[in-house]
């Protein structure tokens, strides 16, 4: 870690401004970032491709669909074992096991390769089980390495880090897929992926666990707790609007991206582009983002994900679907990035002063997931395929609906609860 340290050091005195100690990262932290940026390494390589694999198989855009919605109505439940587990035992319990249980998914898609398509609905059930247990525990381990101080530079920092790893992710992966006969190119990068998560399972062993003596779950109460904390729930309300658009946008983008340029090795090089655009924004957002301007983030952000999702009713060309993505992939983490670090602010002032921080992750990504499902739900009604006029409209439609975010938050920390 001694390298990383040097390296974090110059991180803190960029641009010759040193950073005041509370702002600075410890060393979990930094540990937390590296595991995640070896998950991201794999899923960047894997996750962008498992969609076009399956749609590259199937030629069907229900197929995508259905897979998405069973993963996101799978997650919650496993979101809430998760929550169980690591009240019980430990965070980090959770986050381990969901790493190991995602490099077994990968392993199995390796070894089944075309039958994928045949078992996809089990496959998706896995998947969601094991996406569950591992952001269940990483978004606890975000909230315990960080500090009030820090967090929104942390989740920043988070951010670089997530879209620098998948920099390389998708055009190495795009670069095998091209040059190997037939899908034997997807065989590979999901055989690479696994190898990735189980170095990420390794590492994960640097963070130490936390005995603690608060082990009950009060996850049948948060009920109760939305509610008594209206600003609250509120929030959680925000996370329903950002699964709207998350949904579609989880699977869609890189389908659209290959029927216009028709090739898989275009389709990584393209995702390099768009994730260096998201590592710009989050540099930014870590050196000048505060916190007390939430309401202005989300509205610019939201303005600009509109804006290109119109262009998409115009014309879906790939000049289109281009302009799109380059205004999602800058506009899109503004939003994301203020809301988390919003969110875990008010989970400060639940009750029992952060012992509801498990219960509040499993309760965001309740509502998270809910939008996501009910809008893949829209597109799959609406839209058989990828000609169908219903599908930039539906895109739009979740675009604008964003807008709603900007009204259920309330930025002063002394408001009102209700």
């Amino acid at each position: 870690m001694r390298t990383g340290s040097r390296f974090w050091s110059k991180w803190n005195v960029m641009k010759g401004t040193p950073l005041p100690p509370e702002s600075r990262l410890s060393k979990e932290a930094i540990t937390a970032l590296i595991i995640h940026c070896c998950f991201q390494f794999g899923a960047s390589m894997s996750g962008l491709f498992l969609n076009l694999y399956l749609w590259r198989l199937t030629q069907d855009l229900t197929v995508n669909g259905i897979y998405n919605i069973i993963v996101f109505i799978v997650t919650p439940p496993a979101f809430a074992l998760g929550g169980w587990i690591a009240k019980r035992h430990d965070r980090m319990v959770t986050y381990r096991l969901g790493i190991v249980m995602i490099a077994i998914f990968y392993l199995m898609v390796v070894i089944a390769q075309e039958h994928v398509a045949q078992y996809y609905i089990w496959f998706a059930i896995f998947n969601g089980i094991a996406a569950g247990l591992y952001w269940t525990g990483y978004l606890v381990i975000q909230y315990d390495v960080s500090t009030e101080a820090n967090r929104i530079r942390f989740l920043a920092i988070n951010m670089i880090f997530f879209n620098a790893s998948g920099l390389a992710g998708p055009a190495l992966a795009g670069f095998i897929i091209q040059r190997s006969e037939g899908l034997q190119g997807y065989i590979i990068i999901f055989t690479l992926a696994f190898i990735m998560f189980l170095i990420a399972a390794i590492v994960s062993f640097r963070i130490p666990m936390i005995k603690s003596h608060h082990k009950a779950y009060y996850l049948k109460f948060m009920g109760l707790v939305m509610h008594k904390n209206r600003r609250w729930l509120k929030a959680l309300y925000s996370f329903f609007v950002l699964g709207l658009f998350q949904g579609i946008m989880l699977f869609l983008p890189n389908i659209m991206l290959f029927q216009t340029v028709g090739r898989e090795d275009w389709v990584g090089y393209l995702g390099v582009f768009f994730s260096s655009l998201t590592v710009a924004t989050g540099y930014v957002i870590s050196r000048k983002a505060q916190k007390e301007q939430v309401r202005k983030y989300v509205l610019l952000s939201t303005t600009g994900v509109a804006i290109g999702s119109s262009l998409l009713l115009i014309q879906v060309e790939f000049w289109s679907v281009a302009l799109f993505m380059i205004l999602f992939s800058i506009c899109n983490p503004l939003a994301v990035n203020t809301l988390t670090s919003y969110y875990y602010r008010l989970i400060g002032t639940l009750p029992l002063k952060g012992q509801l921080r498990v219960e509040s992750v499993v309760m965001r990504e309740l509502f998270l997931n809910a939008g996501r499902v009910l809008s893949i739900c829209l597109l799959i009604i609406l839209a058989k395929d990828l000609q169908s006029i219903w599908m930039p409209i539906v895109l739009f439609a979740m675009a604008v609906l964003q807008y709603i975010s900007v009204l259920l938050i309330k930025e002063k920390q002394n408001s009102e609860q209700n």
